[in-house]
Protein backbone atom coordinates (compact mmCIF):
# COMPACT_ATOMS: atom_id res chain seq x y z
CA UNK A 1 0.00 0.00 0.00
CA UNK A 2 3.09 2.28 0.07
CA UNK A 3 4.13 2.58 -2.98
CA UNK A 4 0.12 2.87 -4.21
CA UNK A 5 -0.04 5.72 -1.67
CA UNK A 6 3.22 7.04 -3.25
CA UNK A 7 2.65 6.43 -6.73
CA UNK A 8 -1.07 8.52 -6.38
CA UNK A 9 0.87 11.37 -4.42
CA UNK A 10 3.40 11.62 -7.28
CA UNK A 11 -0.17 11.82 -9.83
CA UNK A 12 -1.47 14.21 -7.96
CA UNK A 13 1.42 16.52 -7.54
CA UNK A 14 1.32 16.35 -11.39
CA UNK A 15 -1.75 17.36 -11.59
CA UNK A 16 -4.11 14.43 -11.65
CA UNK A 17 -7.75 15.20 -9.85
CA UNK A 18 -8.72 11.39 -9.61
CA UNK A 19 -5.47 10.46 -7.88
CA UNK A 20 -5.77 12.79 -4.88
CA UNK A 21 -9.52 11.27 -4.83
CA UNK A 22 -8.14 8.10 -4.52
CA UNK A 23 -5.50 8.76 -2.19
CA UNK A 24 -7.97 10.15 0.27
CA UNK A 25 -9.57 6.58 1.24
CA UNK A 26 -5.43 5.26 1.40
CA UNK A 27 -4.05 8.40 4.06
CA UNK A 28 -7.52 9.33 6.06
CA UNK A 29 -7.10 6.53 8.63
CA UNK A 30 -3.50 7.30 8.92
CA UNK A 31 -3.43 11.09 9.40
CA UNK A 32 -7.09 10.13 11.79
CA UNK A 33 -4.65 8.02 13.72
CA UNK A 34 -1.89 10.37 13.77
CA UNK A 35 -4.08 12.87 15.42
CA UNK A 36 -6.19 10.42 18.11
CA UNK A 37 -2.62 9.85 19.17
CA UNK A 38 -1.78 13.63 19.34
CA UNK A 39 -4.56 14.34 20.97
CA UNK A 40 -4.48 11.79 23.76
CA UNK A 41 -0.79 12.40 24.37
CA UNK A 42 -0.65 15.77 24.53
CA UNK A 43 -3.75 17.06 25.80
CA UNK A 44 -4.85 14.44 28.15
CA UNK A 45 -8.44 14.84 29.09
CA UNK A 46 -8.86 17.94 26.40
CA UNK A 47 -11.18 17.02 23.75
CA UNK A 48 -9.02 17.60 20.25
CA UNK A 49 -11.74 17.25 17.65
CA UNK A 50 -9.60 14.01 15.57
CA UNK A 51 -11.75 14.63 12.38
CA UNK A 52 -11.69 18.37 12.03
CA UNK A 53 -7.98 18.56 12.35
CA UNK A 54 -7.58 15.77 9.72
CA UNK A 55 -10.00 17.50 7.74
CA UNK A 56 -8.56 21.08 8.25
CA UNK A 57 -4.93 19.48 7.34
CA UNK A 58 -6.31 17.79 4.19
CA UNK A 59 -8.28 20.83 3.11
CA UNK A 60 -4.43 22.67 2.89
CA UNK A 61 -3.25 20.14 1.51
CA UNK A 62 -5.56 19.91 -1.19
CA UNK A 63 -5.73 23.52 -2.08
CA UNK A 64 -2.14 23.52 -2.38
CA UNK A 65 -1.34 24.89 -6.23
CA UNK A 66 1.54 22.41 -6.58
CA UNK A 67 2.00 19.65 -4.69
CA UNK A 68 5.21 19.57 -2.95
CA UNK A 69 5.46 15.68 -1.07
CA UNK A 70 7.93 12.99 -2.57
CA UNK A 71 6.25 9.90 -1.20
CA UNK A 72 4.55 8.68 1.80
CA UNK A 73 6.60 10.06 4.07
CA UNK A 74 7.26 13.51 3.05
CA UNK A 75 3.16 13.99 2.25
CA UNK A 76 3.34 12.93 6.42
CA UNK A 77 5.63 15.30 7.37
CA UNK A 78 3.85 18.29 5.34
CA UNK A 79 0.72 17.13 6.66
CA UNK A 80 2.65 17.31 10.50
CA UNK A 81 3.36 20.89 9.57
CA UNK A 82 -0.33 21.72 8.55
CA UNK A 83 -1.38 20.12 11.74
CA UNK A 84 0.59 22.58 13.70
CA UNK A 85 -0.21 25.40 11.65
CA UNK A 86 -4.00 24.54 12.13
CA UNK A 87 -3.49 23.88 15.92
CA UNK A 88 -1.43 27.33 16.79
CA UNK A 89 -4.17 29.44 14.80
CA UNK A 90 -6.83 27.65 16.58
CA UNK A 91 -4.82 28.90 19.91
CA UNK A 92 -4.46 32.39 18.93
CA UNK A 93 -8.34 32.57 17.76
CA UNK A 94 -9.33 31.20 21.31
CA UNK A 95 -6.88 33.57 22.92
CA UNK A 96 -8.20 36.34 21.31
CA UNK A 97 -11.54 35.13 21.94
CA UNK A 98 -10.51 35.03 25.51
CA UNK A 99 -9.66 38.29 25.69
CA UNK A 100 -12.60 39.99 24.25
CA UNK A 101 -11.23 40.70 20.66
CA UNK A 102 -12.07 39.34 17.00
CA UNK A 103 -15.76 37.52 17.58
CA UNK A 104 -14.42 35.69 14.48
CA UNK A 105 -15.95 32.37 12.83
CA UNK A 106 -13.15 29.25 13.78
CA UNK A 107 -13.24 27.02 10.78
CA UNK A 108 -12.72 24.01 13.51
CA UNK A 109 -14.91 22.58 16.41
CA UNK A 110 -14.29 24.81 19.70
CA UNK A 111 -13.63 20.86 21.37
CA UNK A 112 -10.39 21.08 19.49
CA UNK A 113 -8.33 21.83 21.64
CA UNK A 114 -8.03 23.26 25.88
CA UNK A 115 -7.12 26.62 24.49
CA UNK A 116 -8.14 28.21 27.32
CA UNK A 117 -5.29 26.13 29.63
CA UNK A 118 -2.46 25.89 26.63
CA UNK A 119 -3.30 29.02 24.02
CA UNK A 120 -0.17 30.70 25.75
CA UNK A 121 1.38 27.66 26.22
CA UNK A 122 1.16 26.78 21.78
CA UNK A 123 1.92 30.02 20.58
CA UNK A 124 4.95 30.44 22.77
CA UNK A 125 5.88 27.27 21.48
CA UNK A 126 5.37 28.19 17.49
CA UNK A 127 7.52 31.48 18.60
CA UNK A 128 10.34 28.91 19.81
CA UNK A 129 9.80 27.12 17.00
CA UNK A 130 10.10 29.72 14.35
CA UNK A 131 13.81 30.82 16.26
CA UNK A 132 14.37 26.87 16.15
CA UNK A 133 13.92 27.05 12.11
CA UNK A 134 16.80 29.63 12.05
CA UNK A 135 18.75 27.68 13.49
CA UNK A 136 17.83 24.06 12.01
CA UNK A 137 15.35 23.31 9.71
CA UNK A 138 15.24 19.97 10.18
CA UNK A 139 14.78 19.80 14.12
CA UNK A 140 11.76 21.87 13.28
CA UNK A 141 10.49 19.57 10.92
CA UNK A 142 11.41 16.67 13.56
CA UNK A 143 9.30 18.12 16.38
CA UNK A 144 6.68 18.99 13.60
CA UNK A 145 6.32 15.13 12.92
CA UNK A 146 6.93 14.20 16.30
CA UNK A 147 4.81 16.41 18.87
CA UNK A 148 2.11 17.97 16.48
CA UNK A 149 1.48 14.27 14.37
CA UNK A 150 2.42 12.06 16.70
CA UNK A 151 4.94 10.51 14.58
CA UNK A 152 7.19 7.51 16.12
CA UNK A 153 11.04 8.07 16.05
CA UNK A 154 11.03 5.10 12.75
CA UNK A 155 8.11 7.08 11.06
CA UNK A 156 9.85 10.70 11.17
CA UNK A 157 12.74 9.24 9.77
CA UNK A 158 10.90 7.65 6.70
CA UNK A 159 9.07 11.27 6.54
CA UNK A 160 12.68 13.16 6.77
CA UNK A 161 14.22 10.53 4.71
CA UNK A 162 16.90 10.56 7.63
CA UNK A 163 18.06 7.49 10.01
CA UNK A 164 16.55 7.15 13.34
CA UNK A 165 19.49 7.91 14.93
CA UNK A 166 19.04 11.04 13.06
CA UNK A 167 15.86 11.86 14.72
CA UNK A 168 16.46 10.86 17.70
CA UNK A 169 19.40 13.16 17.97
CA UNK A 170 17.33 15.50 16.91
CA UNK A 171 14.56 15.54 19.02
CA UNK A 172 16.77 15.40 22.26
CA UNK A 173 18.57 18.49 20.84
CA UNK A 174 15.11 20.32 20.04
CA UNK A 175 13.71 19.36 23.34
CA UNK A 176 16.87 20.13 25.12
CA UNK A 177 16.72 24.07 23.43
CA UNK A 178 12.93 24.62 23.21
CA UNK A 179 13.14 23.97 27.17
CA UNK A 180 15.97 26.82 27.23
CA UNK A 181 13.36 29.03 24.94
CA UNK A 182 10.45 28.13 27.07
CA UNK A 183 11.82 28.59 30.78
CA UNK A 184 11.06 31.97 32.08
CA UNK A 185 14.91 33.09 31.49
CA UNK A 186 14.55 31.56 27.96
CA UNK A 187 14.72 34.87 26.67
CA UNK A 188 17.96 34.75 24.75
CA UNK A 189 18.27 33.32 21.61
CA UNK A 190 18.78 29.20 20.54
CA UNK A 191 22.16 28.47 19.86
Amino acid sequence: MSSEITRLLEGWRQGDEEASGRLIPLVYSDLRHLARLEIRRRHGNATLDPTALVHEAYLRLSNQSVAPWKNRGHFFAVAAKAMRQIIVDHARKRLALKRGSGQGELTLDEKLIAVDEQAETLLALDQALEKLSQLSDRMTQVVECRFFAGLTAEETAEALGVTRRTVQRDWLKAQALLKKELSPLGSQPLT
